[in-house]
């Protein structure tokens, strides 16, 4: 069943964040996902939208996904994304 990460981030250095950016493809290509959606002006229809991008990856299953979060490459390149963003990150299940 697929899974999907959902990630609302606030955006505070993009410097820093574009760190992040330079090394997430070599490492999410390796876990047969996609990226469905990268938004930095959705349409905002019901209540507030505070954050300055919007990301949703679909992975062939919630193990997958969570296999990507802890990986240790991702890890480490997760202290530029916490470094320069705050947010919220999950991932659920699809149905």
């Amino acid at each position: 069943m697929a899974a999907y990460v959902i990630a609302q981030l606030k955006i505070t250095d993009m410097d820093e964040f574009n760190k992040y950016g330079a090394g997430f493809m070599d490492i999410f290509s390796n876990y047969n996902a996609k990226i469905l959606a990268v938004d930095e002006d959705p349409s905002i229809k019901e209540g507030e939208w505070p954050y300055t991008r919007t990301v949703i990856l679909e992975f062939d299953s919630k193990a997958s996904a969570e296999e990507w979060y802890h990986s240790d490459a991702y890890q480490e390149i997760c202290k530029h994304r916490f470094a320069a963003s705050t947010g919220n990150f999950v991932i659920v299940k699809g149905l």
